[in-house]
């Protein structure tokens, strides 16, 4: 994957002031009940990512993959052995700083990212659209459109706000003080919007971790209903965008 060229400052990101603290800071009664720790949370979503490739027929072990909005870099560092390549970027330098032992870039603006045009053929954002200003969202897909190639997969899996926990999770952790939580429904019409047709949506993180191995059919058998504790909307890259106003 080539780096597109760039002569603008880097802005400090909202992250930067989080960075030190962001594990303990993610610490809530609830979730810990849940999943004491991220382990079981980033193995979810890559099962998820698992399932919806082996869906589409899609071979990982080929592809180039993109983590947008990466941070420390947990998902890419846990999944990056089933891809051919495996890329980060994040706007927090200081979140960027414990991923030396992955392929990561700094993100100088929101709505732009540090790519070549049709340089990826997955692209994931992990609880990163509700961080963004709405009026900016259509240019951050639209980058991402950009930076996919003809076919290529975008996953974006955020906090299901119809979920009762959530909320109150939400409501709890500093890191979200300022998110904007989006349905499933709210998802998929941005991606409609970017020019992506939907592939696919998962509900996931209904089961907690001390009953998904006896239970998980559970979760599985359910995740098509809107209530889990987050989401994934997928996406497949249009060959040309969507008309304005659908």
């Amino acid at each position: 994957m080539e780096w597109a060229l760039t002569t603008k400052e880097p802005a400090r990101a909202e992250f930067d002031r989080f960075a030190g603290d962001y594990e303990d800071l993610l610490k809530d009664p609830v979730r810990e009940y849940f999943a004491p720790g991220s382990d079981f949370f980033v193995t979810r979503k890559l099962e998820v990512l698992d399932a919806v490739a082996a869906t589409l027929g899609r071979d990982l072990g080929t592809a180039t993959w993109l983590d947008v909005g990466c941070g420390k870099g947990q998902l890419l560092r846990a999944g990056r052995s089933r891809f051919a390549r495996a890329v980060g970027c994040d706007l927090s330098a200081d979140m960027l700083k414990e991923c030396a032992d992955l392929e990561v870039v700094r993100q100088v603006e929101e709505d732009r990212l540090p790519f070549a045009e049709a340089t990826a053929d997955w692209v994931t954002a992990v609880c990163v659209y509700h961080h963004v200003d709405p009026p900016t969202r259509a240019r951050l897909t639209s980058e991402i459109r950009r930076v996919l190639r003809p076919g290529g997969v975008f996953a974006v899996i955020e906090h299901n706000p119809l979920n009762p926990a959530v909320q109150v999770i939400v409501r709890r952790t500093p890191v979200d003080a300022h998110a904007q939580l989006m349905t499933a429904g709210a998802v998929r019409r941005e991606l409609r919007r970017g020019g992506f047709e939907i592939a696919a949506t998962r509900y996931l993180l209904l089961v907690p971790q001390s009953l998904y191995r006896a239970c998980g059919w559970i979760e599985r058998a359910a995740e098509a209903l809107p209530l889990g504790g987050q989401h994934c909307v997928v996406g497949v890259k249009r060959e040309t965008p969507a008309t304005p106003g659908r």
